[in-house]
């Protein structure tokens, strides 16, 4: 049992809740370590089931199974990703590395680069990727806290390649 044979597999819709609870649950738990609660409720509040389940209507969810649980997800949309979230008793495993190996080898196929917003639990492994911040962001929360945010970008273009493709 481990990364092996893990199987990372389109969601369905019927999914949206159970992946929405995976990243409601993964935010309770790591987020307070890094953010205030406004921002700790505000990162809850953007995943709900509704959400989630749009996204899987566009095509762009991915759950990371391993035994019939689902321990991971990420979420493609163009050339952005976002939504990548594994549990906690998962992390540094190479279970989110595996979920971006996928998301970018996708976006590579239509785009010359990835793009993301990054929260601080996960910024460093987004650098390690070879992300880099191209400006920051700013999200009014409640009660006047506001988060401040990389919007990071990662060129998808092999050297040999010449001039970007898509947009």
């Amino acid at each position: 049992m481990g990364l092996d044979t893990a199987r990372l597999l389109p969601a369905e819709e019927a999914q949206a809740p159970l992946i929405a609870a995976l990243v409601r649950r993964t935010v309770e738990d790591v987020y307070p370590r890094y953010y205030c609660r406004e921002i700790v409720d505000a990162f809850r509040a953007l995943h709900t089931p509704e959400a989630v389940g749009e996204d899987i209507r566009r095509g762009g969810v991915y759950g990371l199974w391993l035994d019939g649980m689902l321990i991971g997800t990420g979420t493609r949309l163009e050339s952005q990703i976002t939504r990548v979230y594994v549990a906690p008793p998962f992390q540094g495993r190479g279970y989110g590395s595996r979920i971006m190996d996928r998301l970018e080898a996708e976006i590579a196929q239509s785009h010359a680069a990835a793009r993301l917003e990054a929260s601080l639990p996960a910024l460093r492994m987004y650098e390690r990727r070879g992300y880099r911040t191209v400006r920051r962001g700013r999200w009014p929360v409640e009660n006047g806290v506001v988060l401040v945010y990389d919007e990071m970008e990662k060129s998808l273009r092999r050297e040999s390649e010449g001039a970007p493709y898509g947009p």
